[in-house]
């Protein structure tokens, strides 16, 4: 169908303003790049490697990282958010964004714009809770919690994109070029094994609190799909918190099909949308932004009309 070609040359680019992939990218990217200067200047400031390394996880990781015990945890609560977006090690920092680029294109085409950054952090703060439950409950961890590694990365976080990708579009092709693309799943099923072989060695909290990161990108999918939409709050934050930066919108007015000067129990006039190239590219752009669901009666409608005259 032309329709879908056409919205596939329109998915939303990775320079383009306010794409949100862009922005998780960025975001640890800055902060893995500031735990590294101070790490630097830790290691120019002692005489030997071990001891510089020691003090530098004391006095500036603890404070970025997610602590297992829930009484240095209270005294920062910070770290439920921030340890998402921390990175120590380069190549974790890599592994994190390569698989968060790739599974986050992958979203975005799907549900729009709009949705990655919400999954990001629902999935973070699952891995979150479920770390905490876990290193205080069980006992063979309560009983290590003091001596316990601290949570670090955005492992559960990226594990929730995957899991939403994958549950909204399973076969999704990747890769057409090899007989004819690879599915999704197949991709996933590889991540979910270099992950949890990468995690085995260190906690077993930290597999669990992963396995939640996925469960909950699972059901953010699920309850999309019933029309129960979790980004709803998020997304209306983020967009009183950016209008705050922006005063033009606090005086814009609505442009003036938008205005009512009368009262009337039934409509003036039927408009029919006459098909236009420019109209159809903005009404794909939209759905790149914020999901098909976005759409007005109105726009649903031009849309279906543009794919029965193949435009």
């Amino acid at each position: 169908m032309a329709v879908m070609q056409q919205n596939r040359r329109n998915k939303i680019l990775l320079g383009q303003d306010n794409n949100a992939l862009t922005w998780l990218i960025i975001i640890n990217t800055v902060i893995f790049v500031i735990i590294n200067f101070i790490k630097i200047i830790y290691f120019l400031s002692y005489d030997t490697n071990m001891v510089a390394q020691q003090n530098f996880h004391l006095q500036i990781l603890d404070w970025f990282s997610l602590p297992a015990g829930a009484d240095k945890l209270a005294s920062r609560p910070w770290t439920i958010l921030l340890y998402m977006f921390s990175h120590e090690s380069v190549w974790q920092l890599i592994g994190t964004l390569l698989w968060l680029w790739g599974f986050g294109n992958i979203l975005q085409d799907l549900a729009g714009n709009a949705k990655l950054f919400p999954v990001y952090i629902y999935g973070g703060l699952a891995g979150a809770l479920f770390f905490i439950l876990i290193s205080n409950l069980i006992p063979q961890y309560k009983d290590a919690t003091e001596a316990a590694l601290p949570f670090l990365g955005g492992g559960a976080a990226v594990m929730a994109v995957a899991l939403a990708a994958t549950t909204l579009a399973p076969d999704y092709r990747i890769f057409p070029m090899i007989y004819g693309g690879i599915p999704l799943w197949v991709l996933t099923l590889i991540f979910v094994a270099v992950d949890y072989a990468t995690i085995a060695s260190s906690s077993g909290s930290f597999a669990v609190a992963h396995l939640a990161g996925g469960a909950i990108g699972f059901l953010f999918v699920k309850q999309m799909q019933k029309g129960n939409d979790w980004s709803g709050w998020m997304i209306r934050l983020m967009n009183w918190f950016n209008n705050l930066f922006n005063p033009e919108t606090k005086f814009k007015k609505k442009p003036f099909s938008q205005q009512n000067f009368y009262k009337a129990e039934r409509k003036p006039f039927e408009k029919i949308p006459r098909i236009t190239q420019q109209k159809l590219d903005e009404i794909l752009d939209k759905i790149n932004q914020d999901g098909y669901q976005s759409l007005s009666a109105e726009e649903k409608e031009f849309l279906k009309k543009a794919s029965q005259e193949d435009i």
